[in-house]
Order: structure tokens, then sequence, then C-alpha cells
């Protein structure tokens, strides 16, 4: 079983990627809470939350997986 060099190489351009989508989805957030209804504002911000952990646990078992060739 060997590492995949692709997956390698999206994997490390997303490492990058990811801190600019993290802070662009914090911007807008912020922007556009106030104007929302409540039930509109706990949806966005459980979604906000949620998506980032899922990411960036997705990232650090893909290099982790790849790497350790598991």
């Amino acid at each position: 079983v060997l590492s995949s060099l692709p997956l390698q190489v999206m994997l490390y351009f997303n490492v990058y990627y990811f801190p600019v989508w993290y802070l662009a989805e914090g911007i807008m957030l912020h922007l556009k809470y106030h104007l929302l209804p409540w039930h509109y504002q706990f949806l966005l911000v459980t979604a906000f939350l949620i998506l980032s952990l899922a990411e960036g646990s997705r990232l650090y078992l893909g290099y982790l997986g790849n790497l350790q060739e598991k």
C-alpha cells in the first residue's frame, strides 16, 4: 500500500485554503447575523461550527491516514 501523491497535494493546498474560507465565512456571518431572525441565526452558527469541525478533522485524518499509508 502506497500513499497517494494527488491526495497529498490536494490536502496540502486545502490546509492553506481552509483558513481563508474560515475567515471569509466568519466575516460574512458577522455582517449578516443581526439582519436574520433568531432561528436562522441559530442555524447559521450551528452549521458554521459543524462544517468547521468537520473540515478540520477531515484534513487532520487525511494527512494522518495518507502519510502513514492507512
